[in-house]
């Protein structure tokens, strides 16, 4: 089970809640760099059924409005990141334009130690499983 994280964003009306702490961590990157982001501003349709409703949808996780890239994160369990890229590439059938990419967590945990960004974030390895 997850716990939301709180932060507050530069900006913004009030705090974000993560649904996990990857992406908070990817959010201080995003920050770091002054890159300006929204988190999950908008879901799309992945199916429909008989009745024309939606059935199956993705949020991805962030919104970059410069460049125009939807980016989620992933985290260390398999079967999630198996079910991500299978959101990914269906989305990308269906919505050819829209470009989103996948980043896993161990590229922003790279980021974090490399830019010195990783203090305060000691014992990740209980908040990678969930």
């Amino acid at each position: 089970m997850t716990t939301a994280l709180t932060s507050v964003v530069p900006g913004s009306d009030g705090p974000v809640r993560f649904a996990h702490d990857s992406e908070r961590r990817f959010a201080r990157i995003l920050d770091f760099y002054g890159v300006a982001w929204e988190y999950e501003p908008v879901e799309f349709v992945l199916a429909w059924g008989p009745d024309g409703r939606p059935t199956s949808g993705f949020r991805p996780d962030f919104w970059l409005p410069t460049p125009g890239l939807f980016v989620e994160v992933t985290t260390m369990n398999q079967r999630l990141v198996t079910k991500k890229n299978g959101k990914v590439r269906r989305m990308a059938a269906l919505y050819p334009d829209v470009r989103v990419t996948l980043l896993h967590q161990r590229d922003t945990l790279a980021l974090l130690a490399k830019y010195g960004l990783s203090g305060g974030l000691e014992g990740l390895a209980g908040a990678r499983s969930a």
